[in-house]
């Protein structure tokens, strides 16, 4: 006996790939499906040293900070405190405002647009037949547009 898993997104194929399982011989008691949840709770906005998803509010106002600091740099000549003084102080006013826009986009914008594409979560199929029907398991599974097969020998 081998255990065949499979991963599909909850769609028509899947009912259709365990139709097909049935038409090829493999009893409903040996098809196990398994949904997976979505999740509940919100992704954390700031990332941690074990933790990180990617997403850096810092790079718009490590951009904005640089280009602050040239043009205070720049106008300091004329202005009373100098140069030294209005760049860090267009660097700091630059980051400051580059990451209240990063954070705002991804608080706001990115938040709405993943409310209106919630992606349905993926099931797991497992199938548990004899070890020579497995490559037809398999090739209906790949038919019916899974997202992934591992086969297990026991």
């Amino acid at each position: 006996m081998i255990q065949i898993f499979s991963t599909f997104e909850h769609s028509t194929n899947l009912e259709l790939a365990i139709s097909s399982l049935e038409k090829n011989g493999i009893n409903k008691e040996n098809i196990f499906a398994v949904p997976l949840t979505n999740r509940k709770t919100q992704r954390r906005m700031f990332d941690s040293i074990h933790n990180a998803d990617g997403i850096s509010l810092i790079s718009t106002g490590a951009m904005l900070g640089t280009a602050f600091a040239v043009i205070g740099a720049s106008v300091g000549f004329k202005l009373a405190w100098g140069p030294i003084y209005w760049g860090l102080i267009g660097t700091g006013a630059g980051f400051i405002l580059g990451f209240l826009i990063d954070l705002f986009y991804y608080r706001v914008i990115k938040k709405q647009q993943r409310l209106l594409s919630v992606k349905n979560s993926e099931i797991i199929i497992i199938v548990e037949c004899e070890e020579n029907k497995g490559d037809i398991v398999e090739e209906v599974l790949w038919h019916h547009l899974a997202l992934g097969t591992a086969r297990i020998i026991s």
